[in-house]
C-alpha cells in the first residue's frame, strides 16, 4: 500500500488527491508515505502547504515503482483470467474399473469444452492420499471416511450377483441366497470383505454368503470375463455389468433382494480455495451421470 499511495501521490500532484483517489483519508495517506520513507531512509517527496515535488531518489524509486505496479496488475489481470477459463494440468485419481469404463467420455468431452486444460489421470484401486500425491481430484466410490476434503456425490450404483445364461442352464439358477452359496463365487479381492455378499429380503432380514470363492481377483473386468464365459456367479457393482444385462449375456441373480448402494464422490481439498478447473470437471460429472446413470436399468 506504500508503494500504492507514493505513486498515486505523484500521478495526482497532491497527497490529498491520491487519498481520494485510494479511498482514504490524507492523515492514513501520509503515514503511508512517511512509513515508505523511513524504511529507505531517504526522503522522496519535498512538500509544501502549495506544491510539492519529487526528490532525485524520489524519481528514480517512482520510475521502477510504477514498473513494479503495472507488473503486479498483470498479474492480478491474469489470475483472474485463469480463475474465469479453466487451464493448467488437472491431475485425477479414480478407481481403475470405473475410470476405465466410465471415465473416458466425460474427460474427452471436457476436453473439447476447454482446450486450455490438459488431463492426467492415474487408474488404481488402493488407496491414494490426494494431497500428498499431488492430486487435484479423487473419485472415490463407498463410504467415505471422516476427513479434511470436501465430497460431493455424483452418482450411485447397486451391488447386484450375476451370470451367464450358459452357466445357469448348466447349473440351474439360484432362487434364494442359501442356495446362491452352493454356486462357483467369482469375488473381488480388493473389497472391505471379499466373500462377503449380502442380500436382504422385502422383511428387511439381512442374508449373508460366506462360502469359498472359486475366483478372487483385484480387478473387476477380469471378473466380469470369467462370468461372461461362464465360469460363475460374479458379485460388483452394476456399472461394471450394466451393458452385458442389457444386452442380456449376463442375468442378475436375487432381483427381489436388495443389495449395498455405494455412493461414488469427486473429492478434493477445500470447497473455498477450488480452483476453475476442478469446478468445472466435477460440474460436469453431475451433469453427465444425472439422476439415472447409463449402468441403471430402464
Amino acid at each position: 500500500m506504500e508503494l500504492s499511495v507514493f505513486i498515486a501521490a505523484v500521478d495526482k500532484g497532491s497527497l490529498a488527491a491520491a487519498a481520494r483517489a485510494l479511498g482514504m483519508t490524507p492523515a492514513m495517506a501520509g503515514k503511508y508515505l512517511a512509513a515508505l520513507e523511513a524504511s529507505l531512509g531517504v526522503p522522496l517527496l519535498h512538500r509544501t502547504t502549495r506544491r510539492q515535488h519529487l526528490t532525485d531518489a524520489g524519481q528514480d524509486y517512482y520510475r521502477r515503482g510504477r514498473l513494479i505496479l503495472e507488473a503486479l496488475g498483470d498479474a492480478d489481470r491474469a489470475a483472474l483470467a485463469l480463475q474465469d477459463e479453466p487451464r493448467g494440468v488437472l491431475r485425477i485419481t479414480a478407481p481403475t474399473t470405473f475410470g476405465a469404463m466410465h471415465l473416458g467420455l466425460p474427460v474427452a468431452e471436457y476436453l473439447q469444452r476447454y482446450p486450455g486444460v490438459t488431463v492426467e489421470m492415474n487408474l488404481q484401486d488402493h488407496f491414494v492420499d490426494l494431497v500428498g500425491g499431488g492430486f487435484d481430484l479423487a473419485v472415490r466410490i463407498g463410504t467415505l471416511a471422516d476427513s479434511s476434503l470436501v465430497a460431493r456425490r455424483f452418482a450411485a450404483s447397486g451391488m447386484i450377483a450375476c451370470a451367464a445364461p450358459a452357466y445357469l442352464e448348466r447349473v440351474g439358477e439360484p432362487r434364494s441366497p442359501a442356495e446362491l452359496a452352493g454356486h462357483a463365487r467369482l469375488a473381488f479381492s480388493r473389497a472391505s470383505s471379499a466373500g462377503d455378499w449380502t442380500f436382504t429380503d422385502t422383511a428387511g432380514r439381512a442374508h449373508k454368503i460366506e462360502s469359498p470363492s472359486r475366483l478372487l481377483a483385484d480387478n473387476m473386468q477380469m471378473l466380469q470375463a470369467a462370468a461372461l464365459a461362464g465360469a460363475g456367479v460374479a458379485y460388483g457393482p452394476r456399472f461394471v455389468f450394466g451393458e452385458q444385462l442389457a444386452a442380456g449375456t449376463l442375468v442378475e441373480l436375487l432381483p427381489g433382494y436388495a443389495t449395498e448402494s455405494l455412493g461414488i464422490h469427486a473429492v478434493y481439498p477445500s470447497a473455498r480455495l477450488i480452483s476453475v478447473k476442478v469446478r468445472r470437471f466435477v460440474d460436469m460429472l453431475v451433469e453427465w451421470f444425472g439422476e439415472r446413470p447409463t449402468w441403471e436399468a430402464p
